[in-house]
């Protein structure tokens, strides 16, 4: 969806809410009652929910905190006094006053008001049925998809699903996990129903919600309430419909040529614009993890981890596709990472890294993926192995290790254990070397319940019981009146 960046961010100003989704009202050059009249409009309303994952609320530093850093895949990394509320977040010292939760909270919730308002206008605009509902089960599917992410983090959560008036911004409470959970999965559920496979969109569209997308979240949903059955039945569906295909070569994947492949199924695009260009598609997500030193790439934050090093089997390619090491020559050949004294046992995120492009840092040009073909294949695993059928869960995680391994058939061996728990060890193992270092760590940790015995291990000051979730920005309490109320512990 590169191409279309620039309709992407058009028309941010009409469908933007306010600084947090508490504070005031929306406002903008536009309003809602006199932009929505035709179907261009529709479309950059659409547009514009996906241009606000490429926000730093979104996809900057406390994201990168609140994923990675927060688990055991990695450490705050930069030098020694840089980004005090990441080493925060990575020692669990943190509280309600912490910039990470107020940032991702914002982030979210701006990207679920840009949905709501799409959900709520697009119905009314005479314009092609059929278009008209593609665009708003893709509004469902990317309101559904922030909840899903809030929801993990938070608990329980407001759940908006309009425009809010001014004498609503104050009075919002707090609804239960259950009446979140029971909207991600109607707005997935109408999502699927109404969205194309992947295949159907030409390729200047790649990256919007496909019905692949959709049945992947919902699934990952299912894998949150324990509903081993239909998490498998959703991903068996996703793997026969042939829409996908593991990329032959591990290192494929987050390079340039690898963006919207035939691994990918849900990915931001972005691009790195010339700086005479109004607006931008580009992010910070590149920058902040970037190499810091000789070459100056980023910030150097986000350092791969001790204890995820030591997760690799022997030889597995995957981690030095992974860490970018002093010493090493870029992915491109340009030239070789050295030595920065002033951190500590430096080495960088390679899935986060770019090559020399237009403009400064921030300028990221990197897409960013959010589903891989792989992860919907470790999710069947793990569903099958769950609801009993080993046979078939060896069946899919053997096929991540075969990629993996590559034409080395001395290592990355197949899986054969039929033991249920053992099994299940070996596929969580598995799901971390795969996909380290892509954000999806700490939810698993939290979804399989050894969050405090995972972090208790690694010396981490986590406290059972507290530190399972996020606690609620304090300015949002604030500007409540109290009534959102705290989660236990904070």
């Amino acid at each position: 969806m590169k191409s279309k960046i620039l309709s992407l961010i058009i028309v941010m100003s009409v469908v933007s809410c306010s600084e947090d989704f508490l504070d005031r009202k929306p406002k903008g050059n536009l309003t809602a009652e006199t932009f929505f009249e035709n179907e261009e409009h529709a479309v950059w309303a659409t547009n514009a929910i996906y241009a606000n994952f490429r926000s730093w609320e979104y996809c900057g530093l406390p994201y990168i905190g609140a994923t990675d850093i927060i688990s055991d895949d990695s450490d705050k990394g930069s030098t020694e006094n840089d980004g005090p509320y990441l080493r925060e977040i990575d020692d669990f010292q943190f509280d309600a006053t912490n910039q990470t939760f107020s940032t991702i909270w914002k982030g979210h919730y701006l990207t679920i008001s840009r949905a709501n308002l799409a959900i709520n206008r697009i119905p009314d605009i005479v314009m092609s049925e059929t278009l008209k509902a593609r665009l708003i089960g893709e509004a469902k599917f990317l309101r559904a998809f922030n909840y899903l992410r809030l929801v993990q983090w938070f608990g329980d959560i407001p759940l908006i699903t309009k425009q809010l008036n001014d004498d609503e911004y104050f009075t919002q409470k707090r609804n239960t996990k259950s009446e979140i959970y029971a909207l991600i999965e109607k707005d997935l559920q109408d999502a699927i129903s109404v969205l194309p496979e992947k295949s159907a969109y030409t390729s200047e569209d790649l990256g919007r919600a496909t019905k692949g997308a959709a049945k992947g979240i919902l699934a990952k949903l299912y894998m949150v309430q324990n509903k081993f059955d239909k998490a498998l039945q959703l991903s068996e569906e996703i793997i026969s419909s042939n829409q996908y295909t593991l990329l032959p070569n591990y290192n494929q994947i987050f390079t340039q040529t690898g963006e919207n492949g035939s691994e990918s199924i849900f990915e931001i695009g972005a691009v790195a614009l010339q700086a005479s260009v109004v607006g931008s598609g580009a992010t910070p997500y590149n920058m902040v993890q970037g190499v810091r030193g000789v070459p100056n790439l980023g910030w150097g934050f986000n350092r791969p981890s001790d204890d995820l090093i030591s997760n690799y089997e022997a030889g597995d390619p995957r981690r030095q596709a992974t860490i970018i090491y002093v010493g090493e020559v870029l992915p491109d050949g340009s030239t070789i990472v050295q030595d920065n004294p002033e951190i500590l046992n430096e080495r960088f995120n390679q899935k986060a890294w770019v090559s020399k492009h237009a403009g400064l840092q921030d300028n990221g040009p990197g897409n960013i993926r959010l589903l891989r073909y792989a992860d919907v294949l470790l999710l069947a695993a793990e569903a099958a192995n769950e609801t009993g059928n080993a046979t078939k869960a060896l069946e899919y995680v053997n096929m991540i290790r075969k990629r993996a391994r590559g034409t080395n058939t001395f290592i990355l061996k197949d899986l054969t254990t039929t033991n249920q728990a053992d099994l299940r060890t070996a596929i969580r193992r598995e799901r971390r070397s795969e996909l380290a270092m892509e954000q999806h760590r700490w939810f698993d940790l939290q979804r399989w319940g050894i969050q405090s015995a995972v972090m208790t291990k690694l010396g981490k000051a986590f406290v059972a019981n507290k530190h399972e979730l996020f606690p609620l920005p304090q300015t949002e309490i604030d500007l409540s009146g109290g009534t959102l109320g705290q989660n236990a512990g904070y």
